[in-house]
């Protein structure tokens, strides 16, 4: 059985180097992989004297980074962690034994239920990670504590089937996302959270990133649950159809007379629109059922290929 750590990195020399020392000690069977994007100190130099193979990913952005990882590495247990030495590397042999004995396909490193909001002092990232948990758990039906942990740990199956999209910080709740709603299992454990040493900067910026992931909540709930989307989005235009229509049919109550011919027309041309989008959610939900058929069809194909190697 083989483990790879998978560290991505940007500009982390100040940590790399004893994170690397770390899951050495800790797991000095599996390959510790360091993946330098673009970083303009010696990280990459850090991280090879400390033993880890260092590849580069030329395109900006931990999405980026990831695909990468996921494409270029086989084995039977994959564990990501961040690069700046947050996560503690003694919780790793825990996150390996889930995974290699079939318990889940993704393990989650819960800091939320730990040391998190004792550490991290950003009042703007604590309440960031409280909405996205709570957007992801009421729209996907689920009862996950940390969306957005930088440490996890993933099955074959998961990542040779997991179709990424994001290019940036995103990528942690497109994971959880792509999980939830394609049936793999999914384990938290508690881990304590530290925060950054001195010297060492946090790449995410509250705002933008913040930004980027609430369009990307958006977009899977769009294409995760099409349906409830496109439900949701008939429903507003129904209200403005309606807003249009009524005052017209009081009038012509009132008076027998239809007044505002142009707002009635425009009010008829939003509820086609209405009717419009919601085939198109219904012919988007049909779809999204037979990408799950064949999501199921490449998995079977994944643990034959396994079998016969």
């Amino acid at each position: 059985m083989k483990t790879a750590i998978l560290i991505p990195c940007y500009n982390e020399a100040s940590t790399i180097g004893k994170v690397v020392s770390d899951f050495k000690r800790e797991m000095p069977h599996a390959d510790i992989y360091v993946y330098d994007n673009n970083s303009s100190d010696n990280t990459s130099e850090i991280a090879e004297k400390a033993g880890a193979i260092v590849r580069h990913e030329y395109r900006q952005g931990k999405g980026n980074v990831v695909r990468s990882m996921f494409h270029d590495i086989h084995a039977d247990c994959y564990i990501m962690v961040d690069g700046d030495d947050t996560y503690p590397a003694e919780e790793a042999l825990a996150f390996e034994q889930i995974i290699l004995s079939k318990q889940a396909d993704m393990v989650i490193g819960d800091r939320l239920s730990s040391t998190y909001f004792e550490e991290n002092d950003r009042r703007f990232h604590n309440t960031g990670n409280r909405f996205v948990r709570k957007s992801i758990n009421m729209f996907f039906k689920s009862d996950l504590h940390d969306i957005m942990t930088g440490m996890r740990a993933f099955s074959y199956d998961f990542v040779k089937s997991f179709p990424i999209r994001s290019k940036e910080f995103e990528i942690e709740t497109e994971m959880s996302v792509f999980a939830l709603m394609n049936n793999f299992k999914i384990k938290e454990i508690p881990i304590e959270y530290r925060d950054r040493k001195e010297g060492s900067v946090s790449k995410l910026n509250t705002y933008s990133d913040g930004m980027k992931v609430i369009r990307m909540i958006f977009a899977l709930i769009r294409d995760q649950r099409p349906l409830m989307y496109f439900s949701v989005v008939t429903l507003i235009l129904l209200i403005i159809a309606g807003i249009f229509f009524f005052p017209i049919l009081f009038t012509f109550f009132q008076t027998g007379n239809v007044l505002k011919i142009p707002t009635l027309i425009v009010s008829a041309v939003v509820v086609i629109i209405a009717a419009m989008t919601f085939f198109v959610g219904v012919i988007l939900h049909v779809l999204k059922h037979q990408h799950a058929e064949e999501l199921e069809r490449h998995l079977i194909l994944l643990n034959e290929m396994k079998r016969k190697e």
